[in-house]
């Protein structure tokens, strides 16, 4: 696949698509903030960088409360083709109170606690008014993409001009536009904590778990035990299945599949053939397979291979459901088409996360304690070291999961989360 040069280089040489909507924002002159960057594959630098500013009519600014670097963040940090700048700020999950307002903002006011949505959504197209806000028509200007596609979905924070370009939640200050559909009011009785994977993973694994169709009573596969992968773990626990079949490596990972949710867990280091193993504990197959996964876990030496697509295919009984929430950006190789067709199988590909449709739903199972997105975050850093935790969380080691990042913004730790942790290599030492 191109390079991530070549990708940006094709980006740049066509006009971008017309979008109602400001993509770089004001930068408020003579102020600095603390803000994550890449700069190149593998490096990325905390710098003194400008606030934005309001820049459209309905955006928000908010000062950061609580952040985190995610699985798919990694995807930039090995420099994968999705168009980055060096210079361009990263993320695209945070917490944090309204700074500023706009003057067509009607949701929400300065001192309001919300979580940002990682999906930048306009609100009123055709696709936002059906509830399919990672399908927004008008929130990325990417012709790259369109020429892939076909269409573009929507555009999203800090993940490169391929989905917008938009500067990240990575940062001190966040500009969110089109605040009131992108911004989430956090109750009183929410954490930070608690609060903040609401920006991405929670509403993710709960999409990719509708999404796929689960029943009450089935046997689903789970490939993939990252934070999203587990938490469709812990979704799959609310709604009852009968069965979870979890795949991975990293054994912390397979024991808190297995102790908090129940699930029946496959090394994959220890098993060459992973559907001879499924079929072995399943023999009819599995109701529906989701991945969680995709290439990254490089079975081959293709960028996009499609060997978790496979596995999930075979393993999975005639006429079941596969659902794709994993990340893919193109072309792969190797896929077992005749499977696929023969089986009837229905491969659903779940697209980035809708998560302006599921956040009040989602928010409220969190308020009620029926469903703890605590249960897999494993550690809390200072904003500060954001550049070795990447590293940290990059080489999965030490039984990190996910983390929370806090800012000088934040309010006093919740007693259910992690405590901070100053040297964030103390427990990585061999």
């Amino acid at each position: 696949m191109a390079t991530n040069a070549a990708f940006l280089a094709a980006e740049e040489s066509k006009p971008p698509r017309k979008i109602p909507i400001t993509v770089q924002p004001l930068w408020q002159a003579g102020k600095s903030m603390k803000a994550l960057t890449w700069q190149a594959k593998e490096c990325v630098r905390l710098v003194d960088h400008e606030p934005p500013d309001l820049t459209d009519d309905a955006d928000v600014l908010v000062q950061v409360t609580g952040a985190t670097v995610c699985g798919s963040d990694l995807h930039l940090y090995h420099g994968e083709p999705f168009e980055l700048k060096p210079g361009d700020i990263l993320g695209h999950e945070c917490c944090g109170i309204i700074d500023k307002v706009g003057p067509a903002v009607k949701k929400h006011k300065v001192g309001d606690r919300v979580v940002v949505s990682a999906v930048i959504a306009c609100g009123s197209c055709d696709y936002c008014k059906k509830g399919l806000f990672s399908g927004c028509e008008n929130t990325n200007p990417s012709r790259n993409m369109e020429e892939m596609y076909g269409h573009v979905f929507s555009g999203i924070f800090g993940y490169g001009h391929i989905t917008g370009g938009y500067p990240g939640c990575q940062a001190e200050l966040v500009r969110v536009p089109f605040g009131d559909t992108n911004a989430t009011h956090i109750p009183d009785d929410v954490s930070n904590e608690k609060a903040l994977y609401l920006s991405d993973i929670v509403v993710t694994s709960y999409h990719a778990v509708r999404d796929t169709g689960v029943q009450t009573g089935e046997t689903i596969g789970v490939w993939g035990l990252g934070p999203i992968g587990l938490l469709i773990c812990q979704w799959l626990k609310f709604f009852g299945v009968g069965r979870i079949i979890a795949i991975d490596r990293v054994p912390e990972r397979l024991k808190l599949a297995h102790d908090k949710y129940g699930a029946e867990t496959i090394n994959f280091d220890e098993y060459e053939n992973v559907p001879r193993r499924v079929l072995e504990l399943v023999p009819k197959g599995l109701d529906r397979a989701i991945d969680a996964a995709a290439f990254r876990y490089e079975k081959s030496t293709k960028t996009d291979t499609s060997d978790i697509m496979n596995e999930c295919i075979v393993s999975t009984k005639k006429f079941g459901n596969v659902g794709l929430i994993a990340d893919y950006l193109g072309y792969a190789d190797g896929f077992n088409v005749g499977a696929f067709m023969e089986k009837g199988i229905r491969l659903i590909g779940c697209s980035q996360n809708p998560g302006q449709a599921y956040v009040a739903e989602c928010m409220e199972h969190v308020r009620q304690g029926r469903f703890n997105p605590l249960d897999i975050v494993t550690h809390r850093f200072r904003f500060e070291d954001i550049e070795e935790v990447y590293k940290r969380f990059d080489q999965k080691k030490g039984g990190i999961v996910k983390p929370f990042l806090e800012t000088h913004f934040s309010a006093p730790r919740d007693p259910q989360s992690p405590p901070l942790q100053r040297d964030v290599w103390v427990d990585v030492q061999t």
